[in-house]
């Protein structure tokens, strides 16, 4: 059972990159969830939650083993990304905008994310890159907006793959 949850923990070979393996958990997700179709908001939202909390838990159970919010101890930053990418178009530089902003929030830890790395266990894992998520998402949203605003269209726009005939 250990190897399980200590490979979900660290998704797989991802958590063990020897340079950024946080940044690489990251990459993991963003690349997977292009390729995802996406389901309907209400299964998306829960899926993030059942995705937190067994995070939550593999992350508890790893940091037994690897010690105290352990470099590869990447489960956090799956549901972070996650986050990250709610509504953001599925164009390209999108994507890596929403990924970017991610590793920006997840590094500074803006709005009570230092804080919140203080809980116990794997709360303290994943809240951080909880807060670091929801925070992108806004921001990549309001930039968004702002751009719309200007261009007086999408910025994404042209990027958006063409569904599937």
């Amino acid at each position: 059972m250990k190897s399980v949850t200590r490979f979900l923990a660290t998704l797989g070979p991802a958590g063990w990159a020897p340079v950024a393996p946080a940044t690489a958990g990251s990459a993991v997700v963003a690349a997977i969830g292009w390729f995802l179709p996406v389901p309907a908001l209400p299964i998306t939202l829960v899926l993030i939650a059942v995705g937190t909390a067994l995070a939550i838990w593999v992350a508890g159970e790893a940091e037994k083993e690897l010690g105290h919010d352990a470099k590869p101890i990447v489960a956090d930053e799956a549901v972070g990304q996650s986050l990250a990418l709610l509504w953001v178009p599925h164009a390209w530089p999108a994507f890596v905008l929403s990924f970017v902003l991610f590793r920006i929030f997840d590094v500074w830890k803006p709005l009570g994310a230092r804080e919140a790395q203080r809980l116990p266990g794997g709360f303290g894992i994943v809240a951080d890159d909880f807060i670091a998520g929801i925070t992108s998402c806004a921001t990549f949203h309001a930039l968004t907006l702002i751009a719309t605003r200007v261009l007086h269209h999408s910025p994404w726009q042209a990027f958006v793959r063409a569904p599937l005939a």
